[in-house]
């Protein structure tokens, strides 16, 4: 799985822009039987000891935020739009591939502003990626091309990882470690498109899929930073895997809420609930996609998400791991 994790998190896909991501993916699957759909989701079918009750379904999105280039000036640097959601201060400085070209985002210099408190907006951002002009830029670059932050993948501390795209190339990187485990049920595993841009490939993949169960694998916020305190932190790194029973876009099935949380304390499995209705994922959409379906959201907890230097822990991933494991034995199961 982390061998999965680190190859995944430094390839580029920023919503609609997958490709890369899918092809790898693909790759990894074998003979396995799979479609890849209008959207660009991949549907694959994995077969258990067993053929459960309920049509089970597991899903993680592929793409991770970014950037889309809108203009190139005659100086040479290029406008841009966010493709999801980033925090205007985690774009500042960054490094950024577009392609096989990198690029650094700039502004003018702070030390001429008459405010220099004030963070630069977005639109008074800029790409360079060291043309001399528009027409050299040209010859690497056009509007509509995408970029996403160049961040090394790097382990260090006490089993950390420090990324970018650990939104949700960990659930890919799960997804895989599954379909090469033993089941003991059936199920169906989505790897879905432009889950960032208003969770588009997921509503697709239920539809196609109409499942009765669906566990969504996610990355989700970890607020527990210095000055940060109580219920704000939403969830913590070391505590183990996140089982919401609410966020933005979901209020999730309460029965396999209930389910997870019992299951991790019979198997001694780290688990934890986010202390804050917060973010959104994939649930939403597959949720209500087709005659509708009971979801829950099982997601790892991840510091400065959606930045060039988003920064989980190992054995956070392996709680989710394991709980994912016993999820799809309990949803077999269940009548």
């Amino acid at each position: 799985m982390m061998q999965h994790f680190e190859t995944l998190c430094l390839l580029g896909g920023t919503s609609g822009a997958e490709t890369t991501v899918r092809e790898y993916i693909l790759s990894q699957l074998g003979e396995l039987p799979y479609i890849v759909d209008n959207l660009g989701n991949i549907i694959v079918e994995k077969k258990g000891n067993k053929t459960p009750s309920n049509q089970l379904m597991l899903s993680a999105h592929m793409d991770e935020v970014g950037m889309i280039i809108t203009h190139i000036h005659e100086d040479g640097v290029l406008s841009f739009a966010t493709v999801g959601g980033i925090d205007t201060k985690a774009l500042l400085g960054k490094r950024v591939r577009i392609g096989e070209r990198l690029g650094v985002i700039g502004t003018a210099p702070m030390h001429l502003s008459e405010d220099t408190s004030l963070m630069p907006k977005e639109d008074e951002m800029y790409i360079d990626i060291g043309a001399k002009d528009k027409a050299q830029a040209e010859q690497y670059v056009r509007p509509g091309d995408t970029a996403v932050f160049e961040s090394a993948f790097v382990r260090f501390g006490s089993a950390a990882v420090k990324s970018k795209a650990i939104d949700d190339r960990f659930g890919c990187a799960l997804l895989l470690e599954l379909l090469a485990s033993e089941l003991p049920y059936d199920v169906t595993l989505c790897f879905c498109t432009m889950e960032e841009i208003g969770l588009k490939g997921a509503g697709a993949a239920a539809s196609r899929v109409q499942p009765d169960i669906a566990l969504v694998l996610e990355s989700t916020t970890a607020n527990d930073v210095c000055g940060v305190s109580g219920a704000d932190t939403v969830c913590k790194l070391g505590q183990g895997a996140v089982v919401s029973f609410m966020d933005r876009g979901t209020v999730y099935d309460r029965a396999l809420y209930q389910s997870a949380m019992r299951l991790a304390k019979e198997q001694g499995i780290q688990v934890q609930t986010k202390t804050k209705i917060a973010g959104g994922n994939d649930a939403a959409a597959i949720q209500t996609a087709g005659e509708g379906a009971r979801v829950l959201a099982l997601s790892l907890p991840t510091r400065y998400i959606h930045s060039a230097v988003s920064m989980a822990r190992e054995e956070d991933m392996h709680s989710c791991l394991q709980l994912a494991k016993a999820l799809i034995q309990e949803f077999g199961d269940s009548q």
